[in-house]
Formats: C-alpha cells, structure tokens, sequence
C-alpha cells in the first residue's frame, strides 16, 4: 500500500513503494554485466601489453589488478552515492517507478562516460605530488593510489550510510590533498619533495564551493520564472496519488532526470579515469605511458611544434650553457615543486627538454616506436614541460603573443600524446558506475525526496532542480572541473523549497552542511593515516 503524506497545504500526497524487490532475473543480469565487465578488463590489458611487448609478471599483473579494482570499486559507490539525486525527483512524482528509475539513470551515466573528454580527469591528477605522478610504478606510487581511492570510498560509504548526501569529487580531493600534505611531512629534511599544488586545489576548490551555491540560487529562482510565465496549476502540485502525472510533466521530469544522469557520468566517471590511467602506466608504461594510437602522419607537426618550442625557450634563457637531459629534468620539476618555472634557468632547461623530445620523435618516427626503454624518460619529458608550459601560460611573463602561441600548440601536442584515455577504460569505468547506480539508492533517495524540504517535492520543483543541475554538471565538464553532483542537486532542491515557501528541515540540512565542511579534512586524515602506512608497510 502506499505511504501518504501532507503536502503542506491540507493535501495528500502520495509517497513511492520503495520497498519492491527486484526479480531474481535482474539480479542474474546484473552479475552477467558485471563480470563481462572484468573479463573485457583482463582481456584489453593483455591485449594491450602483449601489442607493446611488455610482458608482465605474475605479481605485477595481481598487484594491477587490485588496483584497478578498488579504482572501479570508487566508481561503483560513487554510482549509488551521487547518482540517487538524479533519481529522486522522478521516483517520488511518480514519473518512473523507482527500479525502471534507477536503470534508466545507469544507462544515461554509462553515456556520460563514453561521450566524456577527459579533461576533469587530468585536472584533478594535476593535485597530486609532482614525483609521485612521474614514479607512479615505485612503492610509494601504488601507496598513494590505494590510499586515495580507500579513503574516498571509505568516507562515501560512511555518509551513504547515515542517508547523509555526500560528495564522492569533495571526498576524492580530499584525499589526494591528504596523500600530498602526508608526502611532503615525510620527506627528508631538505630534500625536494611536493605537496599539494594549492594553485590548483584553489581552483578545484572554488568549483566546489560555488556549484551548491549556484544551485540553490539558480534553483529557486527559475521555480520563480516558471510561476510567472506557466500558469498552470497541476505543474505546482504534489502527487495525490500514485498515478504519473501528465504526459507532458511526465517528459519533462524524464528529461531533467536524463541530463543529470548523462552530466553526472561526463563529469563523474573521468575522475576515476585519470586515476586508473596513474595505474596503468606505472604498471605497464611501455604500452600506457604514452599514446600508441597517435598516427604516424602527425609526426613532422610534433617535431615542427617541439623545435619551434625549443626556440622560444632558448631564447629567454640568458645565454647560460644548456644543461644535460638528466639535469633538465631535475630542474623543471624542482621549478614545478615550487610553482616558480619563469627563470632562465628553467626556459634552458625547457629548451633542451623540448629539443630531446623532438629529436626523439622524430628518430623512433612516431610515438607508438619508442622502445620500452626510452618510454619512462621521454614520458616524463613531455609531461614535465607540458606542464610547465600551462603554469607558464597562468603567469605574467615577457613572452610575445606569437611566443606564447608556440608553445601553446607544442602543449597541444604534447597533450595529445599523453593525456589520453583508452576505450576500454571508458566502457569499464561506464559499467562501474552504471551498475552501481542500481545498488543502495532508496537511502539517499528518501533523504532527497523527503526530508530537505517540509513538503512533498511538486513536479515544477523537481523539474527546476535537475534542469540547473543537468546545466552546471555539463557546464563544469566542458570547462574541466569536477563538480559535486550531490551538493548541486541538494541545493537545488533545498532552493525550491526555499522559494515555494515550504520551509526547510533544518536538522536535514545541517547534516548536509555538516558532511560538506567534514569531507574534505576527514578524506585528508583517513588518506594521510593510510599513507603513512602503506609508505611502511610496503
């Protein structure tokens, strides 16, 4: 029977049946998907090291396979954890059942990931320590990457338990913050050893920050619009019944829900990716460190881009002799770890890193030629000056406009050969989050359906919620920040209610607040402590 309510204004409303047991055959469906899942894993990760001749041993094997495991676990409570909000609005206007709901939703992250850039995942792997980026096969490489990924699943699951809607992006920059800050504390006394890039965490930061905002703000105000420009009644009604809504209020709430469910796995599912892709090259560098796929006709623009780089560099570095490739590399990341690369001193260094990896290039005739043993060198090359080269571009500095366009299209290139992101890691971090989108939903659900606002959610609130959610996930997406899906559509919904005049339960709120101001310095602890350990242990 269904469960009734008051809608605030002497109605009933009427609430969903979210206690409808799946049939047995979606629970076989659901483990088939799962381990065709890590079956294609295995099989494209053979594949790949078997294509690049770099065969791996039994324990390196393992040890990448638990890895990528707990990385796609984070991806499957991130499914169940974020991706409830989506859902929310049209289980409880009755304009999907909840299980027909919750599919639907899986299928649209699923696109969300395929159809993804890749540009959020890099951004958030550009919190991370320098030399842990550039070691990512060392013991304090995998160290890192199990501390982060456990201590974000470990605060996810924490929150999804008490029903509390929590940030799986807030808790996984957390985290790499924690593992940065622990890096640095542990280092020996004067040696050169990176925290936390707090320029980019700064940014990363304001993103998070202001998204809930923008939320509540733009929330409410277009539920004001639509008052105003849509006179219809039945569009600020709560359910009476149990019955879907009109066909055309119907659409419009699938719609919303949609847009946040693709949105969430465009912006979502990448920061998983870019943590699998730290994984995959310090396990298996020869076949991931650099794109094999690039084709080989691109290879005079990349030389043509590096010497025309090299140039640029050359010529702001006053004259001092070039340095060898060792000592170059040294000092690009030393100017890295210090966010100070505008020196003559590194531009010479640049010069002849961006020289080495031309001249390199050209003579192996594409990327998919460099031999196993030249790939972790000229991969760090072209990482550290690409990312000089963007801290360069954020600076003042007294390169010309042409300069400066230089080396923006030799940061291009340098982009297009690292940073990348494989299909099969797509369609595994796609399948990750879309199944977890159909386990443990009903606690955040009930949480956002129910208990942020005093009233039942009316179609016109659900609707103005998941639209500006949908807008500012797909917005941050393009722009590359990671966003909290669970913070935006919260606020959404709290700003609907704000608005509508239905008031607000405070104590629901506080917890949201609450588990927002905690997220970030308890991900810090758990990763540092585990850190520390692993560091250790291992």
């Amino acid at each position: 029977m269904t469960d009734v309510t008051l809608n605030g204004h002497g109605a009933v409303a009427a609430k969903p049946a979210l206690d409808k047991k799946t049939h047995p055959a979606g629970g076989v469906a659901f483990l088939l998907v799962l381990l065709a899942g890590l079956a294609f894993v295995a099989y494209s990760i053979i594949q790949d090291v078997r294509g690049a001749g770099e065969p791996l041993q039994i324990g390196v094997f393992l040890l990448l396979g638990l890895a990528l495991l707990i990385a796609l676990g984070f991806e499957f409570v991130n499914g169940f954890h974020d991706t409830a909000n989506a859902v929310a609005t049209v289980i409880y206007t009755h304009s999907m059942p909840p299980m027909v709901a919750v599919i639907w939703s899986g299928c649209w992250n699923f696109a969300g990931v395929m159809v993804s850039t890749g540009a959020v995942a890099y951004s958030v792997i550009t919190l991370l320590p320098v030399e842990l980026i550039l070691q990512t096969g060392s013991t304090a490489g995998y160290a890192m990457i199990f501390s982060l990924l456990l201590a974000a699943i470990i605060w996810n699951l924490g929150t999804w338990a008490l029903g509390i809607p929590n940030s799986s992006s807030h808790a996984l920059v957390g985290s790499i913050m924690g593992v940065g800050l622990a890096n640095q504390l542990m280092a020996p006394a004067g040696s050169a050893t990176s925290g936390v890039d707090w320029s980019q965490a700064v940014k990363v930061g304001q993103a998070l920050l202001f998204s809930p905002i923008v939320g509540f703000i733009a929330s409410g105000l277009l539920l004001l619009v639509m008052k105003f420009l849509i006179k219809n009644k039945t569009l600020y009604e709560s359910p009476k019944s149990d019955a879907p809504p009109p066909w055309w209020i119907r659409l419009t709430l699938i719609g919303t829900c949609t847009g946040v469910s693709f949105a969430h796995g465009g912006n979502d599912g990448q920061k998983g990716m870019g943590l699998i892709m730290l994984i995959l090259i310090g396990a298996a560098p020869t076949a991931y460190a650099l794109n094999r796929t690039l084709p080989d006709s691109g290879v005079a623009a990349f030389v043509a881009a590096a010497h025309q780089a090299q140039g640029v560099f050359a010529s702001h570095a006053g004259g001092s002799p070039p340095p060898s490739a060792a000592t170059a590399r040294k000092v690009v990341g030393d100017g890295l770890r210090a966010h100070k690369v505008d020196t003559p001193e590194v531009f010479g260094a640049l010069s002849v890193l961006s020289d080495d990896i031309g001249t390199q290039v050209k003579g192996y005739g594409a990327l998919s030629h460099v031999p196993a043993a030249a790939v972790p060198n000229l991969r760090n090359e072209m990482y550290l000056a690409g990312d000089a080269i963007r801290l360069i571009g954020k600076g003042k500095t007294s390169l010309s406009s042409v300069e400066k366009a230089a080396l923006r299209g030799f940061e291009g290139k340098l982009d297009a050969g690292t940073r990348f992101i494989p299909y099969w890691v797509k369609v595994a971090v796609a399948i990750a989050l879309g199944l977890g989108t159909m386990v443990g939903w009903k606690r955040i659900v009930v949480t956002v359906g129910e208990k942020i606002g005093k009233t039942h959610l009316t179609y016109a609130q659900g609707a103005s919620a998941e639209l500006v959610a949908a807008l500012t996930i797909g917005a941050a997406e393009v722009y590359g920040l990671p966003v909290s899906t669970t913070h935006i559509l919260s606020s959404g919904v709290a700003g609907t209610m704000a608005a509508n005049g239905s008031g607000l339960q405070w104590s629901t709120i506080r917890s949201i607040a609450s588990a927002w101001v905690l997220t970030l310095p308890a991900a810090m602890a758990i990763a540092g402590v585990l850190y520390f350990i692993l560091r250790h242990v291992t």
